[in-house]
């Protein structure tokens, strides 16, 4: 599985001008189900993300988890993490999961993720969303369970 993990003082999710998902200060987390990926996969990325120390101690330092600061999470899914741009200049998407399992994997992710205690809001997959960010630092990683 991929991610895109953003640090944030605050995002939201909306379909058709009505908000699905909203968060203050926490992740915002852009997760693609790639071809071959399994719920471990799912729990992996999610058991990462939840321990990964990229918020603020009170020396300034990148230090403190999510669960540290006690954050939330918004878990938006995006297939477009699969491109692959090797040929040409359009992308390709065939090493995305099919819908089903990437949907399927999408939601263990995280419910994964609220294992951990974490606040979790969502998107919805498969819909046109406009999602909303204030990117805090800005901080911003890349997470790839294949690597």
């Amino acid at each position: 599985m991929r991610a895109l993990l953003q640090r944030v003082s605050h995002a939201s999710v909306s379909v058709n001008g009505a908000v699905l998902g909203e968060i203050g200060p926490g992740l915002m987390i852009l997760v693609c189900a790639m071809q071959g990926d399994t719920e471990a996969e799912a729990e992996k990325l999610a058991a990462k993300t939840a321990k990964l120390r990229i918020f603020k101690d009170d020396e300034g330092r990148m230090n403190r988890s999510v669960l540290d600061v006690q954050g939330a999470v918004l878990v938006i899914s995006q297939f477009t993490l699969a491109a692959d741009t090797s040929r040409g200049n359009r992308p390709g998407f065939s090493p995305a999961a099919a819908p089903e399992d990437g949907e399927r994997l999408y939601q263990h992710f995280a419910a994964a993720l609220q294992s951990h205690g974490i606040p979790i809001a969502t998107g919805r997959f498969g819909a046109d969303m406009q999602v909303s960010l204030t990117n805090d630092g800005p901080v911003t990683i890349w997470l790839d369970t294949a690597t």
